[in-house]
């Protein structure tokens, strides 16, 4: 029993066989566990013979295991990168960190964006500003009936029309924003196209005129382009016989006024409205002015989809020579001026003020038009004296000696 607790001898060298002859004293099984326990164990082993690695720990568990100082660095880095600033991470760390400079910025100055476009000082339409720095050119225009159809009327921003003599009428076409290169047939003035071109500061091209009127000129009453002293921008077609076949072009008129020293039109423009506005239920479909005889009297039909009025003398369509196109103003205005006769020419009294037909949009507005002298332009009041605007866009005048030579309808 004894010799069964014994460990057996291995077989191999002396040396091996000495080390097992010492006695081995006999321990129960009680003893081995107390002695087990109260030796130090040797550090468990992993892989390999390597350290197990030791468990890893949840944010959470990192967290929790910080220390103030760890959360106080790591809340004052939060706040100076979240937008806090440097003096929020100064204030934070006691005041130690240096602050930074912050870079100064200059505001850079914005350059003034210039409008492309501006309300025209003749017409109220957009342009371009440089043509509100134009001369005003104007140019008398016969209507007799071997002058018709006329040519570069359409161009004209704005037009006065009036009786010369012996009830046949003439017109007073004025260009500032347009250019065309045929008009005429090119005729001679009155005195009161004069004073309506003073009122827009117009040079005015025309043959020769009434005693008045080229007495009025050499005043200086205007600047003048007459074609007697200046005859190089005009030329006669040979389609026509003279009279009736003096014609010019406005760009040649320019260069005209450029060497006469015309650079530039100073005067108070007509109040327009911003834009056009139709009437949805028009009260002046047609418009009728008795300015003469059948030849020569005006008549005009709105037509709502252009919100213009096509124009008729002597019962035919007026239009354009060149183009055929039929005129059609977007305003038409019948100025009521006492109409009187000096010899075989017709005088009018223009300065002072009047009654006004208003024809826009499709409906008529009575007013009163009003011009102080010679060199103010026209201003229009609505019934009650308030200020009353025209539309952008060709404006015609038709002068009547009296209001009841004034019809329209619906």
């Amino acid at each position: 029993m004894v010799n069964d607790f014994l460990p057996r001898r291995p077989q191999g060298n002396a040396q091996n066989q000495n080390q097992w002859q010492r006695p081995i004293a006999f321990q129960t099984p009680e003893s081995v566990a107390t002695n087990e326990a109260s030796t130090p164990q040797p550090a468990s082993v992993g892989h390999f013979g390597l350290p197990p690695k030791p468990p890893k720990k949840s944010l959470k568990d990192k967290l929790k295991s910080l220390s103030k100082k760890q959360w106080a660095i790591i809340i004052a880095v939060a706040v100076v990168v979240l937008g806090g600033g440097t003096a929020t991470a100064i204030a934070l760390f006691g005041g130690n960190a240096e602050p930074q400079k912050q870079a100064v910025v200059k505001d850079t100055p914005k350059e003034e964006v210039k409008p492309t476009t501006v309300p025209s000082k003749l017409t109220g339409l957009p342009v371009d500003p440089s043509f509100n720095e134009r001369q005003v050119t104007a140019v008398m225009i016969e209507n007799s009936l071997d002058a018709r159809p006329q040519s570069g009327m359409q161009d004209a921003g704005v037009v006065f029309e009036a009786v010369a003599e012996g009830g046949i009428t003439r017109f007073l076409t004025l260009f500032q924003d347009t250019d065309t290169d045929y008009v005429g047939p090119v005729r001679s003035v009155r005195p009161y196209y004069i004073q309506w071109a003073r009122g827009f500061d117009g040079a005015i091209a025309h043959v020769g005129g009434s005693p008045e009127a080229l007495a009025l000129l050499r005043s200086g009453g205007a600047k003048d382009l007459d074609q007697f002293n200046n005859p190089g921008p005009y030329s006669r077609v040979s389609n026509r016989f003279a009279p009736h076949n003096m014609y010019s072009s406005i760009p040649k008129l320019r260069e005209l006024q450029a060497s006469r020293g015309y650079a530039k039109s100073e005067y108070k423009a007509i109040s327009r409205t911003v834009k056009e506005n139709p009437s949805k239920a028009p009260t002046a479909r047609v418009v009728d002015f008795n300015i003469s005889g059948a030849q020569y009297n005006a008549h005009y039909e709105y037509d709502g989809a252009s919100n213009t009025y096509k124009r008729s003398v002597g019962g035919k369509p007026h239009t354009d020579e060149r183009s055929q196109v039929q005129l059609a103003p977007k305003v038409v205005v019948g100025l009521v001026m006492p109409q009187g006769k000096n010899g075989v020419y017709t005088t009018y009294q223009t300065i002072g003020s009047g009654q006004a037909y208003v024809f826009q949009d499709g409906i008529v507005t009575l007013g009163n038009w009003h011009k102080p002298s010679n060199a103010d332009n026209f201003t229009f009041t609505d019934a009650n004296g308030a200020e009353l605007k025209l539309n952008p866009g060709q404006t015609w005048f038709t002068v009547i000696g009296a209001s009841n030579r004034v019809t329209y309808t619906p």
